[in-house]
């Protein structure tokens, strides 16, 4: 994975200081390409012990259409928990319960959950429920897969996350999360092999990169299997690509390990909407240990 330790190494050389919304302050760049060869292996950063299993559950959360932390919470997924517990905690409802205290909450009550659970149009929306007309939603997933399978040399086989009037309603009610980082991500079919580019607006180098590179890759995978194509290049753009300051150190340390072989992702041969968490086996991962960053909210 030297791709991403050389996105490592040119934020922190050539990143600009800048503030942000969450008041940690960032070095920035501003346009950045990254692609990476998925006939090469599955690309989970091995630098750093980057947690697969969260990555799983939270892909197919999104290809649930759910937009709740309830399931990622059964599921012993952490990743989603501080938005809405930021908001939990503006409310008349807040009871000086801690984030761990929130979480069982969650856990164990379906009507809590229910209410403070949700995160807004955030991506199962978006892909999966995107509002047409007539009452209507689309499945733009579906879309996708159906577009290919019928017309692979097509230009237009994309899923847009940017829905301006669901990101102003967001803004306006000031909402736990924000308006999506991932805005759109296009596939490109050639000679029986499938690629795809993801353009990121905003990119959190440490904590987020990781995972995102290893969503779509996997979701690239799933694609391509269920179209009966060769998963090609994972093509990752960013807009806004940040290191926040308090990870500086954690990246410089990472920066001084040798990256391993990358690890292999085998994926059950079943239809894309019956793949479960039990249908994906990553072997053969070697990595170094874990560096803690704190996430920026």
């Amino acid at each position: 994975m030297k791709e991403y330790l050389e996105l490592v190494k040119f934020v922190l050389e050539n990143g600009e200081k800048k503030e942000d919304r969450t008041g940690t302050g960032t070095l920035s760049v501003f346009g950045y390409q990254n692609r990476y060869d998925l006939r090469e292996g599955f690309p989970l950063v091995t630098t750093k012990k980057v947690y697969f299993r969260g990555i799983l559950h939270e892909l197919l959360w999104f290809l649930k259409g759910d937009t709740n932390i309830k399931y990622l919470v059964d599921n012993n997924v952490k990743i989603w928990n501080e938005w809405p517990y930021e908001t939990y905690k503006a409310s008349d409802a807040y009871l000086s319960e801690t984030l761990e205290e929130f979480v069982e909450k969650v856990k164990g009550s379906d009507e809590f959950a229910a209410k403070w659970g949700e995160l807004g149009p955030i991506y199962g929306k978006q892909w999966i429920r995107w509002p047409g007309s007539n009452g209507q939603t689309i499945n733009q997933i579906q879309n996708v897969l159906d577009q290919i399978k019928k017309n692979p040399n097509s230009r237009r086989h994309i899923v847009s996350g940017w829905n301006v009037a669901d990101i102003q309603d967001l803004i306006r009610a000031q909402k736990s999360a924000p308006p999506l980082c991932h805005t759109m991500f296009q596939f490109n079919v050639t000679n029986g092999e499938i690629d795809m580019q993801l353009y990121q607006r905003s990119a959190d180098i440490a904590l987020g990169v990781p995972f995102n590179i290893a969503s779509y890759s996997m979701l690239l995978m799933m694609v391509a299997k269920e179209c009966d194509l060769t998963p090609r290049y994972f093509i990752h753009t960013f807009g806004d690509a940040h290191i926040y300051l308090n990870h500086v150190e954690g990246l410089k340390e990472q920066l001084t390990r040798t990256p391993h072989k990358r690890p292999t992702l085998k994926i059950a041969d079943k239809p894309f909407w019956d793949l479960r968490f039990e249908d994906f086996e990553l072997t053969d991962y070697i990595c170094n240990e874990a560096i803690k960053f704190t996430i920026a909210v």
